[in-house]
Parts: C-alpha cells; sequence; structure tokens
C-alpha cells in the first residue's frame, strides 16, 4: 500500500458585498471572500493538500480562475472533483486535518457543519477530517482584518 501525505494553503481577501462561506457553509458575517469562485479557502487548501499528495498539480491546474465555467463555482464541488480525480488515479483519501486563520468571525459554532461538509465531498468519514481555527492574535494580514487563510494536510492511500 502507498501512503502518501500533502499539505494545501490558501487565502483570500476579504471583500464587501460577498457571501462568507467556509467548508462549505454560509456564515453571517459583514464581509465575504473575494475570489473567482465563491472562495471558500478552507475547500481549497483542502483541495491542494489531496491533488499535492497524490502529485496531481494545484488546484488552479485543474479550475483555473481565467476559466468562465468556475465563475461563482461551488468550492465543495470542486472538492468532490479533486476527489474523484484522485480515484481515478488510484487513490482514496485516509484523513484531513485543517486550520482556519481568522481573526474573526468566530467560528467555532460552525466546526461540525464544515466537517461534514468536506467528509462528504471527499467520501470519508467525519470522524476523519479535522478542523481547527485560530486567530493570529491581531498579528499579520488575518490578525488586521485583510483575509482569511487555511492550511490542510492530508494522508492518502492506494486502494487496498
Amino acid at each position: 500500500m502507498d501512503l502518501r501525505v500533502g499539505h494545501g494553503y490558501d487565502v483570500h481577501r476579504f471583500a464587501p458585498g460577498r457571501k462568507l462561506i467556509l467548508g462549505g457553509v454560509g456564515i453571517d458575517f459583514e464581509l465575504g471572500l473575494d475570489g473567482h469562485s465563491d472562495a471558500d479557502v478552507l475547500a481549497h487548501a483542502i483541495s491542494d493538500a489531496l491533488l499535492g499528495a497524490a502529485a496531481l498539480g494545484d488546484i488552479g491546474k485543474h479550475f483555473p480562475d481565467t476559466d468562465p465555467a468556475y465563475e461563482g463555482a461551488d468550492s465543495l464541488e470542486l472538492l468532490s472533483a479533486v476527489a474523484g480525480l484522485l480515484r481515478k488515479h488510484g487513490y482514496e483519501v485516509v484523513n484531513v486535518d485543517s486550520t482556519v486563520l481568522a481573526q474573526r468571525p468566530k467560528l467555532a459554532p460552525h466546526i461540525e457543519a464544515m466537517r461534514e461538509n468536506l467528509a462528504r465531498a471527499v467520501g470519508i468519514d467525519p470522524g476523519c477530517v479535522s478542523v481547527k481555527a485560530t486567530t493570529e492574535e491581531g498579528l499579520g494580514f488575518t490578525g488586521a482584518m485583510q483575509g482569511i487563510a487555511a492550511h490542510a494536510v492530508c494522508l492518502i492511500r492506494t486502494f487496498a
């Protein structure tokens, strides 16, 4: 059995007039994230971790922001497509561990829904998906409320 680890990172700046979506959950907040798709920074980081583990490039390679087909795209659907691509190449997702860096809003009330959405998108049990949130205590661009970032690590394996 071939085991592989992948790491993903994504960042989007805040933008007025957009909905804030993280892990497929719409969060009531005065700012959304700027992006070609729905700008779900968490789903994007996980997509990049999975693609990286399988050495299949990154989210921009598969869903370029220059392609009008992905304008406003649901990032959970893109994540599902990434999981399908991995299956096509003989891999399955074992687990995902992720961290969202955001000064605001508070994400704790939304974590379980995010875990369930992300697990469904990649086809694994929610017990195999971790979503954590942290502030940077006012430091850096996230602390200055300029945007939100996310890191993700995953383990994939070849089909048993």
